[in-house]
C-alpha cells in the first residue's frame, strides 16, 4: 500500500506564492508571463501590486539573458547558502576577468594557474555558462557600484595575489550591493 499524503497539511508549510524562502537575495515569483529572470531596483520592485493581473507596466528592470541567465540560476541555486553563494559570485568575478578584463599577469604563464581555478570551481560548484558570455556579472546601477573603478584596480593588480584580493572584495561589496538594492523576479509562465 502506498503512503497518504495529506495536501492540506504540505500546502500550509509552503512558502507564500510570491516569495521564495529567506536567503541573503530576495527572490520572488513573478505573477507576469516571463521567460526570463529578472532584476530590479528594490524601490520599484515593492510599487509592484501582486493583486494586478498582469501588472499594465513593468518598471525600469534588467532582463537576465545569455551569459547573465547562467549567472542568475546558478545563484538561485545556492539561495538559502550566503557563504556558497558568495563562493559562486566570486567564481563569476574569475570568469568575468578571464573574458573581459586586461591585466599584464594574465599575459604570463600565471594565466594557466587562474584557468586551473577557475575550472575546478566551476566543477565544484557544477556551473556552466551557455550562450554568449560578454557579459557573465550581474548589472548594478553606477549610483550603486563605481564598476570602472572596479575594472582600473584588476587592470593596475601588481600580482596574482593582489588580482585575487581584488576580484575578491569587489564581488563581495556587488554581492552586498545586489542583496540589499535590488530584487530578483523568477521566470513564470504567468497568470
Amino acid at each position: 500500500m502506498g503512503k497518504i499524503i495529506h495536501i492540506k497539511d504540505r500546502l500550509s508549510k509552503s512558502p507564500p506564492i510570491d516569495q521564495e524562502p529567506c536567503g541573503p537575495w530576495e527572490f520572488r515569483r513573478a505573477w507576469w508571463r516571463t521567460p526570463y529572470f529578472i532584476q530590479m531596483a528594490r524601490p520599484l520592485a515593492e510599487k509592484l501590486d501582486p493583486a494586478q493581473d498582469p501588472p499594465r507596466s513593468i518598471p525600469p528592470h534588467f532582463t537576465l539573458t545569455h551569459g547573465l541567465a547562467s549567472t542568475i540560476q546558478a545563484m538561485y541555486a545556492s539561495r538559502r547558502d550566503e557563504i556558497r553563494m558568495r563562493q559562486t559570485y566570486y567564481l563569476v568575478g574569475l570568469t568575468d576577468c578571464m573574458i573581459n578584463q586586461v591585466n599584464p599577469v594574465l599575459r604570463t604563464d600565471l594565466l594557466r594557474s587562474m584557468y586551473k581555478k577557475v575550472f575546478a570551481m566551476k566543477a565544484d560548484f557544477n556551473i556552466h555558462w551557455h550562450g554568449s558570455m560578454d557579459q557573465v556579472l550581474l548589472p548594478i546601477e553606477p549610483r550603486f557600484y563605481d564598476e570602472s573603478a572596479y575594472r582600473s584596480l584588476i587592470r593596475l593588480a601588481p600580482s596574482l595575489k593582489a588580482l585575487y584580493r581584488t576580484i575578491r572584495e569587489g564581488t563581495d561589496e556587488m554581492f552586498d550591493i545586489l542583496a540589499h538594492e535590488y530584487v530578483f523576479f523568477c521566470p513564470s509562465v504567468g497568470g
